[in-house]
Parts: structure tokens; sequence; C-alpha cells
């Protein structure tokens, strides 16, 4: 996936809140990630395990990542340590905090995450290949979602380690007293900042669109990968257009 964003490719993910690992394994066939938050979940470790389990044993090659509550080294390490490919770090506001998250998601020399067997090294079995590469391997993407974040653009974009940044829009759009105002100018200057400290880095910058029409608008302002969709919007939609649909026929007749 590194590789892919740093060429170019389109990377396309998608979104999973809900605790069932029957949900990312549905998501996963049709997307390059999937990202398993805890941000905003009441999902536990035990949740994350299991939907990585579900993404990896889908069909294609979707990477399963997860989403941390927080710029914590204990946080991430222990989600690291279920196997998900990577995390997404919310609310890094300066370069200091994207040095704390890379080191986060590093063992010695490089950073700071502790070293034990788990489901990451296939529990032991892999342990010294695992620990060897995994430096290498595990993606840090940071979430700009905040006015500070964007000014500092430039800064966390340019830190070494950091694989790309992540617009969050729902929050940035908030923070700049725009809620939700996809096209308002405030909000696409700043994404055009985010965009600009991205391609001056060679960072890849991505968004993310709950549904189809916020992934067009949003995708349009010249985005590197995307997120297509959150699991319990999708559920949503999808229940009221199909009971929509009955009340309707039965209305008819």
């Amino acid at each position: 996936m590194r590789d892919a964003l740093r060429e170019g490719e389109p990377v396309v993910g998608t979104w999973a809140s809900l605790a069932d690992p029957a949900v990312p394994e549905l998501l996963a066939p049709d997307a390059d990630f999937v990202v398993l938050d805890t941000e905003h979940t009441p999902n536990s470790l035990e949740t994350v395990a299991d939907c990585a389990r579900a993404v990896d044993a889908a069909p294609g090659e979707a990477l399963p990542l997860a989403r941390v509550a927080w710029n914590d080294p204990v946080r991430i390490k222990r989600l690291l340590d279920t196997g998900v490919a990577g995390v997404m770090v919310p609310m890094v506001e300066g370069a200091a905090e994207a040095e704390a998250a890379v080191e986060a998601c590093r063992y010695p020399p490089d950073g700071v995450r502790g070293i034990a067997t788990a489901r990451a090294s296939d529990y032991g079995r892999n342990f010294e290949s695992y620990v060897e590469s995994a430096n290498g391997d595990v993606l840090t993407v940071l979430q700009v979602e905040t006015a500070a974040g964007v000014e500092n653009a430039a800064d966390i974009a340019a830190v070494d380690g950091v694989d790309a940044l992540f617009v969050g829009p729902a929050d940035l759009s908030a923070n700049l007293g725009v809620f939700g105002q996809w096209s308002h100018p405030d909000l696409v200057d700043a994404i055009a900042t985010v965009l600009e400290a991205g391609e001056a880095a060679d960072t890849p910058v991505g968004t993310l669109g709950s549904r189809p029409e916020e992934v067009r608008a949003l995708g349009s302002l010249g985005f590197d990968f995307l997120i297509a969709g959150v699991d319990t919007a999708m559920l949503l939609d999808g229940v009221a257009e199909a009971v929509g649909a009955a009340r309707e026929t039965l209305s008819a007749g």
C-alpha cells in the first residue's frame, strides 16, 4: 500500500465502526484497505483482532488498518500487536506530535514500541523476522483535522516515517466553524494547504466521504487516496431506501 500511494496509484479504502467481524469481512473484497475504528466506537482490542482476522480471511488483498483513540504509545503498540498493517492517529497538530506517533509505531532503536510476541508476529513463530521488518512495513497515517494542524501541515508531512496524511473532514469543518459544508471556501482553502504540504514532502494525502456525494465532492479536490463509505451510513441508507420502497408499494396497492 505504501508503494501504491507513493507511485500515485488509485488507492481506495472503506470504514468499519461496527463490532461484528462480518462487517469488515463484507467490506474488504471491494477495497484496498479497511479502517477499524476505535476512536469513536466501543470496539475493544479483542474486537479489532477479530475484525483484522476477518479482513485477512476475506477474498482480495485488502489490508486492515486501525484508528487509535489517541496519539498514545500504549494504545498504538497494543493495536499493532493485533496484527493490523498500520494505524491512523487522530488530531495531530505539529511536528513533535507526528514524531511521537512515528516513534510509537517503531521498535528501538528507531522508536519506543515495546517488543513481545503477539498475533502480529504469528504469536512468536515469526518473531525475529517481524521485529526486523516491522519498522519498514507498518503504515503510519496521521490525521490533520484542526486549524493548528493545517497551519503546521508542512512540518507534519516532512517528518520522517509519516507515510500519509488524512484530512478528517467532519472535525476540520467543525473546527473551522463550517461543519458539513464540504464546498465552503474556508474548508476548501484548508484542504488545499494540506494537499500542498503533502505534495512538497512527497507525502500522500487522503480523506473520507461517508456517502457517494461526499466522496465525489471531496475527492474532486485533488486527494491521493480516498476512504469511500462508512458502514453505519451505508446501513442507514440501505434500510431507508428498502423500507421506503416497501411503504410506497403498499400505499400504491
